[in-house]
């Protein structure tokens, strides 16, 4: 039976600044609006598609044009890096 993959077989020495924390990766599953952007079909075609591709890189390249993917992709960096709060003006 095959194993399955760890992070280490995907990320190399040089993509180690790019790896999120297990903890802010588990907020990903907490959060309510990510949660409503996945009951989306189209959205849900889309991941799997990026999932099943041999060619993931041309793949995301494509779908980053597509409005519904840049917003779940922006849902999930908003969650996992928050927004300086020094941007933020106080109320």
């Amino acid at each position: 039976a095959a194993s399955p993959w760890s992070v280490e077989d995907i990320l190399t020495a040089d993509d180690e600044q790019d790896r999120v924390p297990l903890q802010q990766l588990k907020l990903l599953g907490e959060s309510e609006e990510l949660r409503g952007l996945l009951l989306n079909p189209h959205l849900r075609q889309l991941l799997l598609t990026v999932d099943q591709a041999e060619d993931k890189s041309s793949l995301m390249k494509k779908y980053m044009q597509e409005p519904l993917f840049v917003e779940f992709a922006d849902c999930c960096l908003r969650i996992v890096e928050p927004p300086e709060k020094e941007n933020i003006l106080p109320e």
